[in-house]
């Protein structure tokens, strides 16, 4: 039993910008620009604008990884402050109608390209680079990155959502993303069980979609969940993601756009190789802040 009373929906939803909790000021029933605003362009033909979140570290990784593996994969990444709107600007828009991070702009070829699984594969197909070309283990390795496409959304906007940032909490929705967030690792365990990564012997797009998510959450590194959910009982997801993690370009993806946690792991923008070493948030802090 519980006391509180139970929510009886309306006839026909309407939209209350005080109830969406943490998020809010970001969140509308709506698409579309905001505001008039254009993007800035780097010197490079990749122009990526986005946030580290999992979603956007997907691509900054991906990135990297090319870039170490001697791919001329050079790149500007701009940030996109969420909290603040800058997706909503009309420059971004244009590049992603759906107003989330990450978009990235080919200025080579004139290609735009949303969602971060979508950009996973075009850089790939691109470089001829992370993505098996034999066409069974190709397919395995598309398996899996559509899984993480479709699952994601249950560990971020479901688990992580009520867990996390929800202004209330509610055992039932909770409950209920627990358990779906926990089967997902089971399948991702099981899977990882006889192989060194998620398609096979091979380092592909998949495991680099997969480990800002999932790598993240058996590291405690998302929504402080990790005794809730029992995380080290995962010991392949575990042991994969310590590889995963341990990768160059693993490393230096994940600071890129980063605007938080240690001074010293944030590259706000990215525009060369050498930022890393010159342009980390502790060397360019304004002193001010």
């Amino acid at each position: 039993m519980t006391d509180t009373p139970a929510y009886t929906p309306p006839k026909t939803w309407t939209w209350d910008a005080e109830s969406g909790g943490q998020f809010a000021n970001i969140n509308r029933p709506v698409a579309g620009p905001t505001h008039d605003k254009d993007l800035p362009v780097g010197e490079h033909p990749l122009q990526l604008y986005s946030l580290a979140t999992p979603n956007g570290v997907k691509v900054t990784v991906m990135l990297e990884e090319l870039l170490e593996a001697g791919h001329d994969a050079e790149y500007d990444a701009w940030l996109i402050n969420i909290q603040e709107g800058d997706q909503f600007g009309s420059g971004f828009v244009d590049i992603n109608p759906n107003s989330k991070i990450p978009a990235l702009m080919d200025r080579g070829t004139g290609t735009r390209v949303f969602e971060s699984g979508a950009i996973l594969l075009y850089l790939a197909e691109k470089f001829g680079a992370f993505l098996p070309k034999d066409a069974k283990n190709r397919t395995e390795a598309l398996n899996w990155l559509f899984w993480l496409q479709g699952s994601a959304p249950y560990l971020g906007g479901g688990f992580g959502h009520f867990y996390a940032y929800a202004p209330e909490k509610f055992e039932y929705p909770i409950n209920r993303f627990a358990m779906e967030a926990k089967r997902q690792l089971d399948v991702l365990d099981r899977n990882l069980a006889d192989r060194a990564f998620l398609a096979g012997d091979e380092y592909s797009i998949a495991d680099i979609a997969t480990a800002p998510w999932y790598g993240a959450l058996v590291k405690g590194l998302v929504y402080d969940a990790a005794e809730f959910l029992d995380v080290t009982s995962y010991t392949h997801v575990n042991r994969w993601t310590d590889t995963v993690f341990a990768r160059p370009g693993f490393q230096r993806g994940k600071m890129v756009n980063r605007a938080w946690g240690e001074d010293s792991q944030q590259l706000r923008e990215r525009h060369a190789a050498s930022d890393f070493d010159t342009k980390t948030w502790d060397k360019i802090r304004p002193a001010d802040e």
